[in-house]
């Protein structure tokens, strides 16, 4: 059997850890994409709570061209609104908040000014005295002075710039907002109809609350895999039950989450989180402010690029950028620094304890155990690399979760798991037709590590697949010596 001489590959050989780059007026352009994909973007998201459905669509078929040109399959993630709080207009598009002034919040549909903000949330009437309400992802703090009347009076404690449309958080409070709008399902339509890989659901407080979408994806014939963002306090609570429905995996969303927990308290809900994931041998992204000072400037921080490398160290698999790619200055220097931390701190990672410490050793059915078994191996016979092929995705997904410190190359004949790929640790995805014959499959597949770059002809590499019939998943596993191409 040969490869399909056109297949593409996912993923980029030599870093494991993979890198999400958001798509905005800054990087709109075919030849900014284009240049994000050969830095190391592997999966592009797509904020759907900006810009319209026909400048996303076009970001999908841009993107896709990029990736054509690179020679480089990468995923697409669309990122639902969720039931997001906003204020509405301001005259001229902002206003400048006095620390120590009041501001009336008001549900009417007014243009808003410095003295009142228009709000699209009825709830706003039931605030309470003394409740916090957070403006601009918590740049601004205000509090509830006069809740007695239709128009909340608030103190600005904390004032700043405030522009139209900005977010609104109000820790603890707005809990009879839904779950799932109707923006959210039509987005969900969009997506299934635009071949988008992967959906991020937004603002979730119990795993409930992936149901909607769940519920219209099958009624559209659809498997996109949903990843479930942590940005509630509710979520984090409820994070074990969350994780175990949530396909996609979960994304450590900090912005939101930074305003609804204690600040002082990210890091170990971040950390905690990542190991909620990886128990269930799910993937984490870490999100949100990750080299924030490369909006304007070329370089990161240094605090920036130990949080990126200590984010790898908890086990996320994948770091994001956010108004770095979509606004920022540079783009693509963004991505190319990312790659640089990864790569850097990588080498330094806890793999060998990882085998035994990162997933829930309880709960293991054959699957699992074979998974496991074959990252042993590389430790004990000193293989190259682990080949498997896979039609959903599931078997490179729990190799993966063990994290081995060799490359894994997956090979699927369906071009919708080698793009999902692109979101797991350590994996590089090739699309090809593998068969069913079982002799021919590992012979296809051992040269396919050769033809790949992932070992040398002569080496020991491991094949793990599930056979088919058997109803047990990932049930094989054989050592080969790589081919001479």
């Amino acid at each position: 059997m040969q490869a399909n001489p056109s297949a593409q590959t996912s993923g980029h050989i030599g870093r494991r850890t993979k890198i999400i780059a958001t798509v905005g007026p800054a990087s709109w352009e075919p030849a900014t994409l284009e240049q994000l994909v050969a830095a190391g973007a592997d999966v592009f998201r797509l904020n759907f709570s900006h810009a319209t459905p026909e400048r996303q669509a076009q970001s999908i078929v841009d993107v896709r061209a990029a990736a054509e040109r690179v020679g480089r399959e990468v995923a697409i993630l669309g990122d639902l609104p969720g039931p997001k709080l906003r204020i509405g207009s301001l005259r001229d598009d902002f206003a400048e908040l006095e620390t120590g002034t009041h501001v009336t919040l008001t549900p009417r549909e007014v243009e808003g000014d410095r003295g009142t903000i228009p709000v699209s949330w009825p709830g706003v009437t039931e605030l309470r005295e003394n409740q916090i309400v957070y403006l601009a992802d918590g740049a601004i703090r205000l509090r509830v002075a006069d809740p007695d009347h239709g128009e909340i009076d608030c103190e600005v404690e904390v004032g700043g710039t405030l522009t139209s449309h900005k977010g609104m958080n109000i820790p603890g409070g707005a809990t009879a907002l839904p779950a799932t709008t109707d923006g959210d399902l039509g987005w969900v339509e969009f997506a299934v109809e635009h071949g988008v890989d992967l959906l991020a659901v937004s603002f979730v407080s119990t795993a409930a609350d992936l149901a909607p979408v769940a519920e219209r994806l099958r009624a559209l014939g659809s498997d996109i895999p949903l990843v479930a963002k942590i940005e509630k306090q509710e979520a984090a609570a409820n994070a074990e039950e969350i994780v175990e429905v949530a396909t996609g995996g979960i994304m450590v969303a900090r912005g939101d989450l930074g305003i609804e927990v204690p600040l002082e308290e990210v890091p170990v809900e971040q950390k905690r989180l990542i190991r909620a994931a990886g128990r269930r041998s799910k993937p984490a992204i870490t999100a949100t402010q990750m080299l924030a000072s490369m909006v304007t400037s070329r370089r990161p921080t240094r605090a920036e690029v130990t949080d990126v490398a200590n984010a790898i160290y908890d086990g996320t698999d994948a770091v994001m950028l956010s108004e770095e790619t979509a606004v920022g200055q540079n783009p693509v220097e963004a991505v190319r620094f990312m790659d640089r931390i990864a790569r850097a701190t990588e080498p330094d990672l806890r793999y060998g304890e990882w085998l035994f410490t990162r997933t829930d050793q309880t709960t293991q059915d054959v699957a699992d155990s074979v998974a496991q078994s074959a990252v042993g191996a590389v430790y004990r016979l000193g293989l190259k690399a682990l080949v498997v092929p896979t039609n959903s995705g599931r078997t490179a997904r729990l190799v993966s979760a063990h994290r081995p410190d060799v490359p894994v190359l997956a090979i699927s004949p369906q071009i919708e798991t080698v793009r999902r790929l692109s979101l797991l640790f350590g994996v590089t995805a090739v699309q090809s037709d593998f068969g069913t014959e079982l002799r021919g499959l590992l012979h296809h597949c051992a040269g396919l590590a050769a033809e790949h770059g992932v070992a040398e002809p002569g080496e020991l590499v491991a094949i793990t697949a599930g056979l088919d019939g058997q109803e047990l998943g990932t049930n094989l596993f054989e050592v080969h010596r790589v081919p001479a191409v």
